[in-house]
């Protein structure tokens, strides 16, 4: 099952939510997750969190990540945690999982290299 969100900015972020035979949610991002699309992301994902067993975040096609984008993966995050389920990060390209290693997300929040070992985690 797929439901494209669509674009939070029109050519910079495209958010898609599609769930797993087993209920896990999978939210692929493609372009840039900045404010200008944070907002809308942090809906969506706080959306999966509240409805599935888990949650993994596919980055195989974000080239940029700012600092509201980290907000809203630890707001995501701890949402999960309060409820009891998980949230997974998935397919970061270099220049993201290096914002994630020098901020320390990548402590907290898992990071796998693809979205296949993150729902396997």
């Amino acid at each position: 099952m797929a439901d494209i969100e669509g674009a939070a900015v029109p050519e910079r972020l495209l958010i898609t939510r599609t769930t797993t035979d087993d209920g896990v949610g999978i939210v692929i991002l493609a372009g840039e997750v900045d404010l200008d699309g944070s907002g809308q992301l942090r809906d969506v994902l706080l959306s999966c969190v509240q409805s599935a067993p888990g949650t993994v975040v596919d980055f195989g096609e974000v080239a940029f990540l700012d600092s509201s984008g980290i907000n809203v993966l630890i707001t995501a995050h701890r949402a999960a945690e309060a409820r009891g389920v998980w949230f997974r990060i998935a397919a970061p390209q270099y220049a993201v999982e290096r914002v994630l290693q020098l901020v320390g997300v990548d402590t907290l929040i898992g990071c796998f290299p693809t979205v296949e070992q993150a729902l396997a985690a």
